[in-house]
C-alpha cells in the first residue's frame, strides 16, 4: 500500500499546496505553508475492525430536546426557544459591539435559573469581567468565571465541572499545543473548535463560541467551523446607533433567518419588543426622500424607514452612497428607473439610507426604495400613512412577495392607512387599509407622483 503524501497548508487562508513555498499564491501571505501530517488511508491501516453503527430509520420518533430558556426574550426567538443541550453555538461581530456584553448577561440568566455556567475568558482578565459584571449589575449571578488560552486545560476544566453551558470569549485566542501554529491561525481556530464542539456532543454541554470578524464581515478564521457548529448569530450594528440586530444565518434547531433586536444602554442590552415601533420612533412629518417599507426578518414583520437624497453632482462620476441596503441593487432600480420610466438620474449624487442601523436584504425593498428616491428626486413626499413593498423586476414589473397578510397587520397596528404594493398580491384580510396594487414601476410613477 502507498504511503500517504504530507500536505500544506498555509495558516493564514487555509489553501492546500502540493509542496511548501516560502509565499502562498492564494492569498499572497509570506512564512505561512506549513507540512500537516496526512490522514490515514482508511480502516485497513489501523490494523483492527471498527464497530458497526447504529441504523433507524426515517419513520423512527424521537422526543424533541428539551431546551433551556434564557429568559431574554429576543436571544431565546433567534435561537428558536432557547439553548439546546450539547450544542454548539458561534457568535461574531464587530469589535466592540456587544458580543461579550450579551453573553455575560445571558450568562446571568442562566446561572440564575439554578443551571451550572463557565465563562472562560481568553481576552480579559477574571478582574477585567468583573467590572464589566458590576456595570451592567450581575454580580449577584452565581457564573464561574475563568480567564486561559490553553484548550487542553480548558476542556480539563469542563469535563471535571461539567456545566450545562461554557462561553469562550473568543475561539481565535485559543491554542492548541499539538498545533504548530500561532494563535488565530487556521489551523489552530479549526482544531481548537473541532475539539470544543465534540467536547459538547461528548458530554452534552452546551458550548458558545465568540468569533472575531474580518474586515468584510465575515467570521474569521475557516468556513468549517460555520459548518462545525450547530448554529451561527452575527450581532450587527452601527456604533452611532443604540440599536443592535442579533441575526441567525444557521440553526440547525429552529428558523434560519430570525432577529432579535437590542437596545444599547448604560446599564448594558436591553430587549425590544416592537422594533418597528422603536425604527419609526423619529419619524416626524412626511417629508421628500422618505419612505416606509413593510419588511419580514425571519417570521417577525419589521417596518423600517429608507431616507434618500438625491442632488446635483460637481463630480464628473456621480456618487453613490449607500448604507444598509445592497450598492448593486441601488444601481439596478436606477437603471430600470431610466430604461423602463424614462427618469434619468446622471449627473444626480444619489445617497440611500436604512434609518436605525437595519440592513435590509429582501428583494421586496425595492419599491420602497425605488419610491424613496423618486420623492427626493421630484421633491414630493410620500403619504406619511403610506407602506411599500415589492420586488421590481428588469422589465420594470412589479412581483408579488410572500407574507403579504402579516406585514399589512403590522403596518396597520402601527397607525398606517395605505399600502402600495404589486398587483396579483394575496392580501387576505386587511382591515383598516387602502391597498394600492400596482402593476408596474410606470403605473407607479404615474399613480404617486402623477406623472408616467
Amino acid at each position: 500500500m502507498s504511503k500517504a503524501s504530507p500536505t500544506f497548508t498555509c495558516t493564514a487562508c487555509g489553501a492546500v499546496h502540493r509542496k511548501w513555498a516560502g509565499r502562498c499564491d492564494a492569498c499572497g501571505a509570506w512564512n505561512t505553508i506549513i507540512e500537516e501530517a496526512p490522514l490515514s488511508s482508511g480502516p485497513k491501516s489501523l490494523g483492527a475492525k471498527g464497530r458497526a453503527v447504529a441504523l433507524t430509520d426515517l419513520a423512527t420518533e424521537e422526543a424533541p430536546p428539551p431546551r433551556a430558556a434564557f429568559g431574554i426574550a429576543e436571544l431565546d426567538r433567534v435561537l428558536g426557544g432557547g439553548l439546546v443541550p450539547a450544542s454548539a453555538v458561534l457568535v461574531g461581530g464587530d469589535p466592540g459591539i456587544g458580543k461579550s456584553t450579551l453573553l455575560l448577561q445571558a450568562a446571568a440568566s442562566i446561572a440564575r435559573q439554578g443551571l451550572k455556567c463557565l465563562y472562560l475568558s481568553g481576552e480579559e482578565a477574571s478582574a477585567q469581567v468583573r467590572m464589566r459584571a458590576q456595570r451592567l449589575g450581575l454580580t449577584d449571578a452565581p457564573v464561574a468565571l475563568g480567564a486561559e488560552t490553553n484548550l487542553r486545560d480548558i476542556l480539563t476544566t469542563l469535563d471535571a465541572e461539567r456545566p450545562a453551558l461554557a462561553i469562550i470569549d473568543s475561539i481565535q485566542t485559543m491554542w492548541l499545543d499539538t498545533v504548530e501554529s500561532a494563535p488565530g491561525s487556521v489551523s489552530q481556530v479549526r482544531a481548537a473548535a473541532h475539539e470544543l464542539v465534540s467536547f459538547a456532543k461528548k458530554r452534552g454541554v452546551a458550548v458558545i463560541l465568540v468569533g472575531h470578524v474580518t474586515k468584510d464581515g465575515q467570521i474569521a478564521g475557516p468556513r468549517v467551523v460555520e459548518h462545525m457548529v450547530d448554529t451561527v448569530l452575527y450581532f450587527e450594528g452601527e456604533r452611532g446607533h443604540q440599536f443592535r440586530i442579533l441575526r441567525a444565518v444557521k440553526n440547525r434547531f429552529g428558523p434560519a433567518d430570525e432577529i432579535g433586536v437590542f437596545e444599547m444602554t448604560g446599564g448594558g442590552l436591553s430587549e425590544v419588543s416592537n422594533p418597528s415601533a422603536l425604527f419609526l420612533s423619529d419619524r416626524g412629518q412626511a417629508v421628500p426622500g422618505s419612505a416606509v417599507f413593510a419588511g419580514v426578518e425571519g417570521t417577525r414583520p419589521v417596518l423600517t424607514e429608507i431616507q434618500a437624497l438625491v442632488a446635483p453632482s460637481t463630480l464628473g462620476t456621480p456618487r453613490r452612497t449607500v448604507v444598509g441596503l445592497d450598492s448593486g441593487r441601488l444601481s439596478t432600480i436606477l437603471a430600470v428607473l431610466e430604461a423602463r420610466c424614462g427618469i434619468p438620474f446622471a449627473g444626480l449624487d444619489v445617497f440611500l439610507n436604512v434609518a436605525g442601523g437595519m440592513k435590509i436584504s429582501e428583494p421586496a425593498a425595492d419599491l420602497a426604495v425605488a419610491g424613496a428616491l423618486l420623492s427626493a428626486r421630484e421633491d414630493v413626499a410620500i403619504p406619511p400613512d403610506m407602506v411599500l413593498f415589492g420586488e421590481i423586476s428588469l422589465s420594470g414589473a412589479l412581483r408579488p412577495v410572500g407574507q403579504t397578510e402579516n406585514r399589512l397587520k403590522e403596518a396597520s397596528k402601527l397607525g398606517f392607512s395605505q399600502a402600495t404594493l404589486p398587483a396579483r398580491s394575496k392580501i387576505g384580510t386587511a382591515e383598516g387599509m387602502r391597498v394600492h396594487q400596482i402593476p408596474d414601476l410606470t403605473a407607479f410613477v404615474g399613480d404617486i407622483f402623477g406623472a408616467g
